[in-house]
């Protein structure tokens, strides 16, 4: 493979760019030369913006140049979803196509049109938006979380996305499979806190599509706190909706929290709601029983330490280039998120 070359001339690594014009231009009219440019963000498959000499975009997403975990970083599986949620009120971006034939970039890829927006991290990223918009977005993001939730399987095709029953014990061991798999460490703390999940999990009533990465920062925002699409379906499937939000909920930042797992404060800005007031309005647009959220949210701190683990693993090992300044933060969050779910369980 020969490698793409940016606009400043610097090589981008995952990209062959004649075979990907070459078939690119069999499904959109474009004007070569494309440049390609790694996105920033993302700690799992390589998302890249390509531009082409009239300044059109799209965006190519392929799986990390090394370290691949079984099951992990399907593309057609993501390119799936999102061409099954096009039609409904789930906001994603519009698909272009998908691409299996090694010779052309020596791994899977997908590609779907660009949709203008902001990735918010970081406070300074919040400060673009006003308080009030900060908070109609937190209401937008409740709302497409349980839009995600109401899809219709049968109608989307998705009913044979995976398997919707006993998801909270196939996660427990599949993330402690995946984290004993990546780690080279001893944390004891990560099987005591799984032991005592497992023999706490509450009773799954009903199974739905789940997006299993939904935070603020896998979606992309307007200046008036629209949320203009979801990103990042690459461990999406059918499971617990109420796992999912606590999910979710382990990811947002609260200004009094003193902990912050992925170095991204953007929730923790004045206008942000907090993780009681999104519960709330999830309860109340969804009719769930919010009872538990408090071991999902335990659960959610767990996986999300163990997830993390395998991230910072492929960093360390070269799977994905330009190291983020938070990875080296890493495995002291880890052990901070097993800590919290700890504490949580401790509540119950």
């Amino acid at each position: 493979m020969s490698d793409a070359v940016s606009e400043a001339g610097v090589p981008v690594a995952g990209i062959d760019p004649g075979p990907v014009t070459a078939w690119m231009d069999e499904r959109v009219e474009l004007n070569p030369p494309l440049r390609f440019e790694i996105i920033a963000g993302g700690h799992s498959n390589l998302t890249y913006r390509v531009t082409d000499a009239a300044d059109s975009r799209w965006v190519l997403r392929r799986p990390p140049l090394a370290h691949l975990l079984a099951g992990a970083h399907d593309m057609v599986r993501e390119h799936r979803i999102l061409a099954a949620l096009e039609p409904t009120p789930v906001p994603t971006p519009p698909v272009v196509g998908l691409c299996t034939d090694p010779d052309v970039n020596g791994a899977d890829f997908y590609v779907t049109g660009f949709v203008e927006g902001t990735v918010l991290r970081s406070l300074a990223d919040a400060e673009m938006l006003s308080p009030e918009a900060r908070g109609a977005l937190s209401r937008q993001l409740v709302e497409v979380h349980a839009a995600i939730h109401s899809t219709d399987l049968e109608a989307t095709g998705l009913d044979t996305l995976g398997r919707p029953n006993d998801y909270v014990a196939r996660q427990l061991h599949v993330w402690r499979r995946q984290f004993n798999a990546m780690t080279s460490r001893d944390l004891p703390i990560i099987e005591r806190v799984h032991d005592v999940l497992v023999a706490s999990i509450p009773p799954q009533i009903e199974a739905t599509l789940v997006h299993g990465d939904y935070r603020l920062d896998n979606c992309l925002s307007g200046a008036d706190g629209e949320l203009a699409a979801v990103l990042d379906w690459e461990i999406s499937t059918l499971g617990d909706p109420l796992a999912d939000f606590g999910f979710s909920l382990a990811y947002w930042v609260e200004a009094n929290d003193g902990f912050n797992p992925l170095g991204h404060d953007a929730t923790a800005a004045a206008g942000f709601w907090t993780r009681e007031q999104l519960t709330n309005a999830y309860g109340e647009l969804t009719g769930r029983d919010v009872g538990d959220m408090n071991w999902f949210f335990a659960f959610g701190s767990w996986r999300l330490a163990c997830i993390l683990e395998g991230v910072h693993a492929r960093y360390v090992g070269g799977a994905i280039p330009d190291i983020p300044p938070q990875v080296h933060e890493f495995p002291r969050s880890i052990v901070a998120l097993a800590e919290r779910a700890e504490a949580a369980l401790r509540c119950l």
